[in-house]
């Protein structure tokens, strides 16, 4: 439980919580690929813990490619051979994936579902895969082929082989229909861990900000190179210690490249990004470490209302002005850059 002045790790989580006063009981449940943990705090009733749970697994069943008979499994089978009625879950992130697609020309791309599925990182199957296996399935990934009728709520993926992964962005989704339901329902505040999405919703009792670690990504799961303290926003980071395959010594990450097939290697260790829809967060997050610093932190800017935190292979930090004036730098293995 959390105590007074003392961070407390949320299972399933890159960042470590503080808080001054005496939560209720939180629920933690395995929904979307990963542990959710929910604290209402003064709010938390049963019949709202289930309500929020059922609409984590609604969307879960709409999204995942690792169940059959999803929409998302649905579209990739149909892929080159006919559209698919979706549900309003999938059109809006669908639109979001390929928006944020477009604004990365690729470098952030729903459509790499074959390379994913190549690689297999943080499965039972994960594996280094053959250079003609990753030549062979690169041209299927293009976001331009994907045909959205929003109107109609139809997808249609224009070549066989073809395959939609939503992971990248689904569940920051899924964290703003959490705040969705949370304000129906008149709660004042809660922090939302859906594994590493973290939305912390309104503000601490007394006005107070909450104070949220972020991971280190070099560091043991719960060591946190700062404190972030934020009110009624989302956060959330990716990073080459989150989902990760060792073989021959060599360590791959699951942010995979577009352009190459392989792990994206820019320098970076990870990406936070700030800001008041998780939806957008979660897609920048992959987007921007994808891009690399200077392209990442030149889309965070064009967008404006969004921050982001910066940490490279070196052991330097940078954050956009926003995210450094409410950072404060805790350990000692790292060091500002700017």
């Amino acid at each position: 439980m959390k105590r007074t002045i003392n961070f407390i790790i949320l299972l399933g989580s890159a960042l470590i919580f503080v808080s001054c006063t005496k939560p209720m009981p939180a629920q933690t449940e395995y929904v979307l690929g990963t542990l959710c943990t929910i604290n209402l705090f003064d709010k938390g009733s049963s019949e709202l813990y289930r309500t929020l749970f059922t609409r984590l697994r609604e969307i879960e069943n709409h999204m995942s490619v690792n169940k059959e008979g999803t929409e998302l499994d649905r579209i990739n089978t149909a892929a080159g051979r006919e559209s698919v009625h979706v549900t309003a879950d999938v059109v809006e992130v669908l639109a979001a994936a390929l928006r944020y697609a477009e604004l990365s020309d690729g470098a952030f791309d729903p459509t790499v579902g074959p390379l994913v599925k190549l690689w297999g990182i943080g499965s039972d199957n994960a594996r280094v895969p053959k250079e003609h296996e990753i030549v062979h399935v690169l041209p299927l990934i293009n976001w331009k082929d994907v045909v959205l009728d929003v109107q109609a709520k139809t997808v249609f993926l224009k070549r066989p082989g073809m395959a939609l992964d939503l992971g990248a962005i689904a569940k920051g989704y899924a964290a703003d229909e959490m705040a969705r339901i949370l304000k129906s329902n008149k709660v004042e505040r809660a922090i939302i861990d859906l594994g590493g999405n973290v939305l912390a919703y309104g503000e601490k009792q007394g006005g107070k900000a909450w104070r949220i670690g972020i991971q280190d990504p070099t560091g043991e799961r719960g060591a946190y190179v700062g404190i972030l303290e934020i009110k009624n926003k989302t956060m959330v980071t990716s990073g080459v210690y989150e989902r990760f395959l060792l073989q021959d010594g060599i360590r791959y990450h699951h942010i995979l490249s577009t352009q190459t097939g392989y792990p994206v290697q820019n320098g970076l260790l990870s990406v936070t990004i700030i800001g008041d829809h998780s939806i957008d967060a979660d897609g920048l997050s992959t987007t921007v470490f994808a891009l690399g610093y200077e392209k990442g932190r030149a889309l965070l800017e064009s967008l404006g209302n969004v921050e982001g935190i910066f940490i490279f292979e070196d052991g330097s930090l940078r954050a956009t002005s926003g995210a450094r004036s409410s950072f404060s730098l805790t350990s000692d293995n790292y060091r500002w850059a700017d």
